[in-house]
Formats: C-alpha cells, sequence, structure tokens
C-alpha cells in the first residue's frame, strides 16, 4: 500500500490544502486546524450581550464555499500565509451582494500579542483561542450574512477526548514495537538511577579531596575541570532520567478528537459505487488527513491498530497509531459546489452507510468511515509524502468500540453539536 493523498484543514470546516508533503507532528499535520470560526449570537433580551457557537459543516453547509491554500514559510523571518477563497455557488450572489471581494491573505502565524484572546470549548475540550480582528473577521461575515469571529490557536492546544490517545492511562499500547520502547525505557530507567549515584559518589569525593584536606589553589585548579565534567554529567544524567519517567501527553488542535483522520481509497470507491453510474464520492467530504492506496479489501482499516510508513531515498520511517473508528454524520450529505445539503442520491450518502456500516456497537445508530490516528512521539518531525510505502504494523482481532474512549461524551450530540460559549464585550 502507499499514501495516495494528503489534506490539511488550516481552519476547522473548509475545505482543505491539498499537499503532496508534509510534516508530521504528534499534534497533527503543521498548520492543520490552527484556525476555526465561530458565530456570533446576539441575546434576545435586548441586553446586547453576545455568545460564540462554534461553526461545523453539519449546520453551516455554506463554509464549504471557502477554499484554502497555505503558502509555507521559506525562512525563520517568513511567517507564511493563509489563503482563503470564497467561490459562491452558480449563479448565485454572496451575501453582501458583491462578488469584488473573494479573496482573503491571513498571516500563517500571527504574533498573538497582539491579538485578543477567549476561551473556547470544543466537546468539553477547552483552550485558549485568539480573535483575529475586525478587518479578518468583516470579511468573512460579509459572506457568511451574519456575524463571525475567525480563531487561531496560537501556542494552545485541547485535551484528547477519554482514553482514545495511545498514552492515556490504562490504554492498551495499540504498537508492537512501542511495548518494546516501553519495555527498553523500564531497562534505562534501572540503570540511570544507579549511574547517578555512582555519578553523585564521584563528586562527593572529588570535593572532599579539594575542600576537606586543604589541596593547595594549584593542584585545585587542575582538578577543576573534571569536577565541572563530572558535574555536567551529572545533571544530563539526570535529566534525561527525569524525561524517561514523564509520560508523553497527546494534545490536540481544533481536530474532534485525533490529531490525524486515515482513510483508504478503496473505501471511497465502495461508497462511489453506491450512486448513481458517473458519480463519484468526493474522498475530501471524509475529511482525511491521511489517505492510503493499494488496500485488498474495502473497510479492511477497520481493524488496523498501527500503520508504518517507510520512505524512499533515506528518510526517516513514521509510525500511526490507529486507535478509534470516526463515526458519521449529515455532513457527508452535503454538496460542495452549492453549499447546502445535497439533493437526489448524493445527499443521501449517511443513509446509504447505515445500511452496513453500523459496526460499532459504542455508536448503533452512527455508521463508520475512518480510523483516528495519533503519531508515536519518535515520528515527530518526519516528512511524510505522496507515494511514501504503507504497511499494517499491526492489525486488531476485533473492531474498536467507540465509547471506551468517550467517558460519558454525549456520542448523538456531540459530534455534531457545538458549544456555546460567553464573551462579553464583543463589538463585532
Amino acid at each position: 500500500m502507499k499514501v495516495g493523498q494528503l489534506y490539511v484543514y488550516p481552519v476547522k470546516s473548509l475545505r482543505p490544502t491539498t499537499i503532496t508533503e508534509g510534516i508530521l507532528t504528534t499534534r497533527g499535520f503543521q498548520y492543520d486546524r490552527h484556525f476555526m470560526l465561530l458565530k456570533v449570537i446576539m441575546a434576545e433580551d435586548g441586553s446586547g450581550t453576545t455568545t460564540l457557537k462554534n461553526m461545523h459543516v453539519t449546520y453551516f453547509p455554506e463554509m464549504t464555499l471557502f477554499h484554502t491554500d497555505i503558502q509555507y514559510p521559506k525562512s525563520e523571518e517568513d511567517k507564511g500565509k493563509l489563503i482563503v477563497t470564497y467561490r459562491p455557488a452558480p449563479f448565485s450572489e454572496s451575501a453582501s451582494g458583491s462578488e469584488e471581494i473573494k479573496r482573503l491573505e491571513i498571516p500563517l502565524q500571527p504574533d498573538v500579542k497582539s491579538l485578543t484572546p477567549f476561551q473556547i470549548t470544543m466537546h468539553k475540550s477547552p483552550t485558549t483561542g485568539y480573535n483575529m480582528g475586525a478587518e479578518i473577521n468583516d470579511w468573512f461575515s460579509a459572506h457568511f450574512g451574519f456575524p463571525v469571529v475567525l480563531a487561531y490557536l496560537g501556542p494552545s492546544s485541547r485535551e484528547v477526548l477519554g482514553t482514545l490517545a495511545p498514552a492515556k492511562k490504562g490504554k492498551k499500547a495499540a504498537l508492537g514495537t512501542e511495548r518494546e520502547t516501553l519495555s527498553s525505557e523500564k531497562k534505562w530507567g534501572a540503570i540511570f538511577p544507579v549511574l547517578i549515584v555512582a555519578t553523585a559518589i564521584s563528586m562527593a569525593s572529588q570535593g572532599s579531596t579539594l575542600f576537606r584536606h586543604g589541596i593547595a589553589s594549584e593542584a585545585a585548579r587542575s582538578l577543576a575541570p573534571a569536577l565541572l565534567l563530572t558535574t555536567g554529567t551529572f545533571v544530563a544524567l539526570l535529566y534525561y532520567y527525569a524525561s524517561l519517567q514523564a509520560p508523553h501527553e497527546d494534545r490536540i488542535t481544533f481536530a474532534d478528537c485525533a490529531p490525524y483522520l486515515v482513510i483508504s481509497e478503496k473505501s471511497v470507491e465502495n461508497v462511489s459505487a453506491r450512486l448513481p453510474d458517473g458519480e463519484e464520492m468526493d474522498r475530501t467530504k471524509f475529511r482525511p488527513n491521511i489517505v492510503i492506496t493499494g488496500a485488498e479489501e474495502a473497510f479492511e482499516e477497520d481493524f488496523w491498530s498501527a500503520l508504518t510508513v517507510r520512505a524512499e531515498s533515506g528518510r526517516e520511517s513514521a509510525k500511526l497509531l490507529l486507535t478509534g473508528n470516526c463515526v458519521r454524520c449529515a455532513s457527508l450529505n452535503v454538496d460542495f459546489e452549492t453549499g447546502k445539503m445535497g439533493t437526489g442520491e448524493a445527499g443521501t450518502v449517511l443513509k446509504k452507510l447505515m445500511k452496513d456500516r453500523r459496526v460499532d456497537a459504542g455508536a448503533k445508530f452512527s455508521p463508520v468511515f475512518g480510523r483516528y490516528s495519533f503519531l508515536e512521539p519518535k515520528s515527530d518531525g518526519v516528512t511524510l509524502r505522496v507515494g511514501d510505502e504503507v504497511t499494517v504494523s499491526e492489525r486488531g482481532k476485533d473492531r474498536t468500540t467507540f465509547g471506551e474512549f468517550l467517558l460519558g461524551w454525549d456520542i448523538e450530540g456531540s459530534m455534531a453539536n457545538s458549544s456555546v460559549l460567553d464573551w462579553p464585550g464583543l463589538t463585532n
């Protein structure tokens, strides 16, 4: 199998940016879902109080009329650009009644010091976002026809829901090599205390020679480099030992549940076969980050627990841990060209999948398509490219269960419903 397509979603729920290579991080592809839109809602009592509602494509299908492109930084001084292009549905007018302004350039890495912070909560997982300001907000508001705010994540992140993340307490290791790594670290964890104690004894011995026996200053100076080296070694050993003991904590951006979503092209073809002749399922409706080609059977990814991606030309390999199913909602029925719910057969994709894809016991009323994925920490910073070879490192005997990692999360409502947040003082 190979990596067939790669996608980054710089603004949650808008159209993706197609890439041929991307840098993997434990929080997703670089710049993936670092922005999101929120609708401004005025209080009905006339008090002037405003709240913000997270915008998701299920309830705001017109979000699919906004296309994104990324101009990646070319140097340390270059911060890059996010380009958003509004392409209205054929024969329609934008909310502002004018088609003059369709393209907006946004700093890819804004300086948060100049932005106003506020709290954002997604699926009970709060974080801090930054208001991008009136000029940018007004551009989006004009096209949506109601006031919105564009939020930037900045240095913030969100806690991963339930026990979906591999590092969560009580979660079984999803990859055999991860267990080997943990075993290796345990061995080093047993050795390092001995090394640290030995180094401390050496330091004490040298210190005793210098200070308790009154060595002459010239001789003391000759011993000083050795003492300094021993002290540095002690500090380094202590720091490294501490890093082994600190468990890795998985964090996410404005993505719903996990840093990555993996699907197979074979499964997309299965959905296309359910549509009338000549119609194909748009794979981006599934919001994947990584599309795998070459699978033998449709939906075999239901049982993938881990994937190893091997690159050619000597680049490092990467490991992805697939920990849970992605259960689907009505967003699959959206017509991306009109920005409305689809008509005809294309508007019933969710219903079609209901017939045989309700295969997760933890979400009995929702069909499954794709797998949530996390990056093994050692693969952080590895570049993934279209065409890289993919192998299944570990395959589960049974399907994972959606409810096992949610810890009381509202399965039927929270996947699509947005939280409403108080934001006093909002004026635009």
